[in-house]
């Protein structure tokens, strides 16, 4: 049997309230919905895009990860977006310059 889905992308969303770094700060949710949309665009099957809870890396934060590999990336902007979909999805490689 096949898994479900062929990438699985959590993006943390976490917000703090204290001052403490988080992802959020960095437009993380906004960026997920663009992720979203990149991936319906290019109409990548068994890709699914979902909110996390806290990932725990919140100093290097806005952070994703990308199962079944368990590949980290630091992203900042669509263009960073672009790249991941672009290369980890729809090529198989892994975006070296952005990975944590």
């Amino acid at each position: 049997m096949t898994d479900f889905y062929k990438y699985h992308l959590f993006f943390c969303t976490h917000q703090r309230d204290d001052g403490t770094p988080h992802c959020q700060a960095h437009d993380a949710q906004n960026l997920r919905e663009y992720a979203k949309q990149r991936v319906k665009q290019h109409k990548l099957k068994r890709v699914r895009v979902n909110n996390s809870g806290c990932l725990n890396r919140c100093a290097l934060g806005p952070m994703l990860v990308i199962y079944p590999e368990g590949v980290w990336y630091q992203y900042t902007n669509e263009h960073d977006i672009d790249e991941i979909i672009d290369s980890h999805l729809i090529q198989g490689k892994i975006v070296e310059r952005l990975k944590r």
